[in-house]
């Protein structure tokens, strides 16, 4: 599977952004996708997941996102996005969409199979 994210950018904070991630190569409704995050110095956080039907989905429980952040995903347009509200400057870091076959949710990077390139949000105050 190929990744490609796009939509980041700078924005205010309060603003909103969409990141989008579109996906080929693969049968993308086989493969629960997820969002991650990564700020300079600091580890890759997970921020969300969608199951491969869509009917299923979770952000992170952690008071930086919970809230905030909604994931969907149109499987006709092999594609997920991530809505962000609300945005904080400690929101800036390069956004990334992943993929894992596995049947189960996870949100250990580790897990994930399939990486895009990533997108950069820049949030000022």
């Amino acid at each position: 599977v190929q990744l490609q994210a796009s939509g980041g950018g700078l924005v205010q904070a309060g603003g909103s952004l969409r990141l989008s991630c579109v996906a080929s190569g693969r049968t993308f409704s086989n493969y629960v996708m997820g969002w991650f995050r990564q700020a300079p110095g600091k580890e890759r956080e997970f921020v969300g997941r969608i199951s491969g039907g869509g009917s299923s989905s979770s952000t992170a429980s952690t008071d930086s996102i919970k809230g905030r952040f909604a994931i969907s995903r149109d499987n006709a347009k092999n594609t997920v996005y991530l809505q962000m509200n609300s945005l904080r400057p400690e929101d800036t870091a390069v956004y990334y969409c992943a993929a894992t076959s596995l049947p189960h949710f996870t949100n250990s990077p580790d897990e994930y199979d399939y990486w895009g390139q990533g997108t950069q949000v820049t949030v000022s105050s």
